[in-house]
């Protein structure tokens, strides 16, 4: 066999689950990739494959065997291998019996540490075909499947039943028994197009002929593509624009083998309702993709995307038209019956949700939201009449018929609801914004009352579930509270609102009646929203260092903490940077190992007596006058440009004082110099964190 050939793995399944695929293609690949490198055999690539009823891979220029490598082990040391003698120690017998030589069959190896007895052996490398099996067999077994079934008295256990398995490498088959199947050359085309088998020439040339003769598009990234130019071609001869969410247009290509894009159309009264319902209930029962006109406004058409290409299309646009009508009907169906009552109406259902055991129901939350919103829209100059309204509001929706049929509608239809029943245009956006950011990147509440109630929201169940000694663990995080965390932070840094998160944390344990048990809730989730802090700010661009700084003098505004993380990003550029770095970490060392006599913090200027700490004690001194109205407006830039000018005074102290004087008052006036001295920087950060 060659040193190098192609090598392809096919696994074919009974239909996989669409919306994992993806994530089962990228943890095969990953696991594949792992074993080949602890088994030394090196390649170019690996590309992987996916379809509804396929795994695959396909590695390039694979190694087909092997490096030979010398296998050694190290015996005992010389010094304890022979006795006075010169005979073998039992050690050494020992050892020698253990590798299955004799002693002279030994080598003496000498290190700077010593000389030891050590076996020597050449091992030939292992041929990649006798590998491959339990490498595959491993990368299955660590596929992150929740459930894996077992089907008739077939060995194993799977996602679903397996039908093959193409093992290929070079031109050979690779021999392995899998699940019930054993391996050959022979893969399957589409379930209804080609359903005969296809035999495989060669891994490179397995994704051309099941396109060519099994019609299977199997590149799963290339099927993606593929149906969305389709799904826009086809909205653009309808005048509109196709609405491709990611998510749907994911699990579509988990679906289909073969795309095929076809148009339909739903009655154009269905559009008196919500386009998010409409929209809901195209993708989430139907998997189509809905069309809007350039102005925005829905259209009545939506997209699907076939398996076959079928001989009469028009008869399979039908039956998709006849089963999008139920749904559409149901749809508006909801929507009359919530639009009966008036959306404050609902409030008293909400005493029949229990938001969490110890903490009550979803009403009592919305009562001690409405107190916290109302606190933090007075402090952003909101109005907080209309915040608590707004968070009594909030999860009225909840029990309306719209959101129990689709609850990823819910904060969206209070907001319709609102409206309708004429509450104030605010107070209806807030029931929406309430949510946001509902992920990653997502879009932020934009009005004063959408703020509050978020903030409000996300800071309850925090305090809550922290109270109750029911933190996140692990993996674990039913009530999302690390994307609450973040969303707090977002909110707050990226909107500039000055707010107190200690301070909230606080008034947010007062509203919840004695619930809480645990001890120092408010540092835990403060801790908590740091760890949070770190991420967003690292993903800003920040270096670790530079969040150590400012997270030693524990800023509990948030938007202060980014302030100060700016000013010490743009001080670290500046050329005395390094030695005032230095020069406060060696004051931080000295004040920590003289704790007990650093407690008097007054400088006495009779007891100064060296040149250099004089200098110093003059330019605390204006240091304390010239920094007070820089602080006060939170100019930390201008702080630290300021301090910057006291780098020659500092290293001139250090150069020419002896701190550690045998006279205790003098050696006491001293450390309090520097105290002070350290206190300046501390107003900003403890720039001693900062690394070279």
């Amino acid at each position: 066999m060659k040193e190098f050939e192609d090598f392809l793995v096919e696994l074919g399944t009974e239909e996989l689950p669409p919306k994992a695929l993806a994530k089962l293609s990228r943890a095969f690949q990953q696991s594949v990739e792992q074993g080949l490198k602890k088994a030394e055999l090196s390649f170019e690539e690996i590309r992987p494959y996916a379809s509804p009823r396929r795994l695959a891979l396909v590695v390039t220029k694979l190694q087909t065997r092997q490096a030979d490598r010398v296998v050694e082990r190290r015996g005992p040391a010389v010094t304890a291998a022979f006795d006075d003698d010169g005979n073998a120690t039992k050690a050494l017998q020992g050892f020698a019996r253990s590798c299955g030589v004799d002693v002279d069959q030994l080598d003496t190896m000498k290190t700077d540490k010593g000389a030891w007895l050590v076996f020597k052996q050449e091992q030939q490398g292992a041929e990649a075909a006798s590998l491959l099996p339990d490498i595959i067999q491993q990368a299955l077994n660590e596929l992150p499947i929740p459930k894996r079934m077992r089907w008739g008295d077939l060995p194993g256990e799977f996602v679903r039943p397996v039908h093959w398995l193409v093992l290929l490498l070079g031109d050979e088959v690779v021999p392995m028994e899998l699940l019930g199947v054993s391996s050959d050359r022979f893969s399957r085309g589409h379930r209804f197009h080609n359903p005969q088998p296809i035999n495989i020439s060669s891994p490179m040339t397995y994704a051309p002929q099941l396109e060519a003769e099994g019609r299977v598009l199997v590149d799963f990234d290339a099927r993606r593509e593929t149906i969305e130019a389709q799904v826009k071609e086809l909205a653009d001869t309808l005048k509109g624009e196709a609405i491709i969410n990611p998510e749907l247009l994911e699990e579509v290509t988990g679906l289909v083998e073969w795309p095929v894009a076809l148009a339909g159309n739903f009655d154009q009264r269905f559009l008196a309702l919500p386009p998010e319902a409409l929209i809901s209930s195209m993708e989430g029962h139907q998997k189509y993709f809905a069309v809007e006109a350039k102005d925005g406004k829905l259209l009545p058409h939506f997209i699907t995307v076939s398996n076959i290409a079928s001989q009469d299309p028009a008869q399979v646009i039908a039956g998709n038209e006849r089963v999008i009508l139920p749904r559409l009907s149901d749809a508006a169906f909801f929507w009359d019956t919530d639009r009966k009552k008036a959306l404050a109406d609902s409030q008293e259902q909400l005493k029949t949700i229990v938001f969490q055991n110890k903490l009550g129901t979803v009403y009592d939350k919305s009562a001690r939201v409405a107190s916290l919103a109302a606190d933090i829209a007075e402090q952003i100059d909101g109005q907080p009449a209309l915040a608590e309204r707004a968070a009594r509001l909030a999860k009225c929706d909840l029990v309306t018929e719209m959101v129990g049929e689709f609850p990823e509608l819910q904060g969206i239809m209070g907001r319709y609801y609102a409206r309708l029943d004429g509450e104030d245009t605010e107070v209806a956006e807030a029931l929406d914004e309430q949510y946001l950011p509902r992920f990653a990147g997502d879009k932020l509440p934009a009005t004063r009352s959408g703020q509050a109630v978020s903030l409000a929201e996300k800071i309850d169940t925090l305090t809550g579930l922290f109270g109750i000694g029911q933190p996140p663990s692990g993996v674990k995080d039913p009530f999302a509270l690390r994307r609450a965390a973040l969303g707090v932070l977002r909110i707050i840094i990226e909107n500039g609102l000055d707010l107190d998160l200690a301070d909230l944390l606080q008034r947010s344990q007062q509203t919840f009646d004695g619930k809480l048990n645990e001890q120092d809730v408010t540092s835990q989730v403060m801790q908590y929203f740091y760890d949070r802090l770190r991420g967003y700010v690292l993903e800003q661009g920040f270096k670790a260092d530079e969040f150590e700084a400012v997270l030693a003098v524990k800023p509990t505004r948030p938007l202060d903490f980014v302030q100060r993380l700016k000013a010490v990003a743009a001080f670290r550029q500046l050329e005395q940077a390094d030695s005032l770095a230095a020069g406060n970490k060696r004051i931080g060392n000295i004040l920590r190992k003289n704790e007990a006599e650093t407690a008097d913090p007054q400088v006495d200027d009779s007891l100064l007596q060296e040149p250099a700490e004089k200098a110093l004690a003059e330019k605390v001194n204006d240091a304390r006058q010239a920094l007070a109205p820089l602080s006060a407006s939170a100019d930390y830039t201008g702080v630290l440009n300021y301090l910057a000018g006291m780098r020659e005074t500092v290293d001139s102290f250090f150069d020419a004082v002896m701190v550690m004087a045998d006279d205790e008052a003098v050696r006491r006036n001293r450390l309090a110099l520097l105290n002070q001295t350290r206190a300046l920087f501390l107003g900003v950060a403890d720039i001693s964190c900062l690394q070279e």
